[in-house]
């Protein structure tokens, strides 16, 4: 879809999704030539109008915004980008530059967290140990969780019953994660059996 940048003086503006858990990022412009390096670099780059050229998000934090995918709106005059942050997007050291809530996607971040476990492992680390056991321990320490849960669910009180199904919540990632399989697949899975 071809946007229309002579409706704004040439920029239009950008806003920028986390991939994974939706929470917008920042808002920013583009002009054409904008456009064109991030769709051929894969990284996010504006149009700053305070520096009158073009910026990188990262170019000097390293905290890039590696693009996902680029949706053009039904007007052809508004860009939203998912992407990959790497870091924080705010120029202050926050997540979002506007610092929203994060709670409602921890699960994400706690998949990260797991996936980078995986991939840099700490010695001692409780997700090193019980993965050195295999596919059988991780899967038996989800039973364990569930049943946890049950009990706690019925006969305890709602603190213990949410810290059980964290643990459970916790176990399913790590589970997802030896499978290779992620949060996204089941959410795509249930969408699908919704409809």
């Amino acid at each position: 879809m071809k946007i229309d940048f002579n409706k704004s003086d040439g920029l239009v503006p950008v806003v920028v999704q986390d991939n994974q858990t939706l929470e917008v990022l920042m808002l920013g412009y583009m002009n054409s030539e904008a456009y064109e390096k991030t769709q051929n670099e894969g990284k996010v780059t504006f149009f700053s109008r305070s520096k009158n050229r073009l910026w990188t998000k990262g170019e000097e934090s390293g905290n890039f915004l590696t693009v996902k995918s680029i949706h053009i709106d039904c007007d052809k005059d508004t860009i939203l980008i998912k992407a990959l942050p790497i870091g924080p997007t705010c120029h202050t050291g926050n997540r979002s530059c506007f610092n929203t809530n994060f709670n409602q996607n921890f699960l994400f971040e706690l998949e990260n967290i797991i996936t980078d476990r995986y991939e840099n492992p700490v010695e001692g680390s409780y997700i090193n140990k019980i993965r050195k056991k295999g596919l059988n321990k991780i899967s038996q320490k989800v039973g364990e969780e569930a049943v946890e849960t049950v009990i706690a669910a019925l006969a305890e009180t709602d603190e213990d019953f949410v810290n059980e199904a964290s643990d459970l919540m916790f176990h399913l990632i790590f589970l997802l994660k030896e499978k290779g399989k992620t949060l996204e697949d089941i959410a795509i899975n249930l969408e699908k059996r919704h409809k």
